[in-house]
């Protein structure tokens, strides 16, 4: 009897699992090669005073991208923040700037501006709240390998 109940127990178990179908597979960073955020590195410091206006009228965070076209790290970044899941928990809290440093030797001064010590790897994420001060200068660095970074991590990070 307890053999026949073991099984049935085995039985309902493995039904309720779910098919192999069903389970989601790992989700890889959509690197876009047509992927180019960084528009014009001329424009940064109106983008950024353009961003913060925008934060202070409607109380939102500002996210400070500073990075490439040429880096798939960035594209990468910009690929998730595309997303229907990523833009719909960002837009109403964050105004994005996508700040294009070159070779980590242009708009170094926006960097510094913020209290980073120049652009080490890219991107480099800051955040800010709506005066424009930096809520992660300690992780804003750390974010040359968004594109190995698993998309639930990225999202919980910008949606604290």
């Amino acid at each position: 009897m307890k053999l026949a109940l073991g099984l049935v127990a085995a039985a309902l178990a493995l039904a309720a699992q779910p098919a192999a179908a069903d389970i989601a597979a790992p989700t890889a960073a959509p690197v876009r090669p047509e992927a180019r955020p960084f528009g014009d590195p001329d424009r940064a410091g109106r983008d950024v005073a353009d961003a913060m206006a925008r934060a202070k009228a409607n109380g939102h965070r500002v996210i400070l991208v500073f990075g490439a076209n040429w880096c798939h790290d960035s594209r990468a970044l910009a690929g998730w923040f595309a997303s229907p899941r990523f833009a719909a928990m960002l837009s109403p809290r964050y105004e994005i700037v996508w700040i294009d440093v070159g070779q980590k030797d242009r708009n170094l001064d926006l960097a510094r501006r913020f209290g980073l010590d120049g652009i080490k790897g890219t991107p480099t994420v800051l955040m800010l709240d709506s005066a424009g001060k930096p809520l992660n200068l300690k992780d804003a660095p750390r974010w040359h390998d968004a594109s190995t970074r698993k998309e639930d991590k990225i999202y919980n990070y910008f949606a604290r």
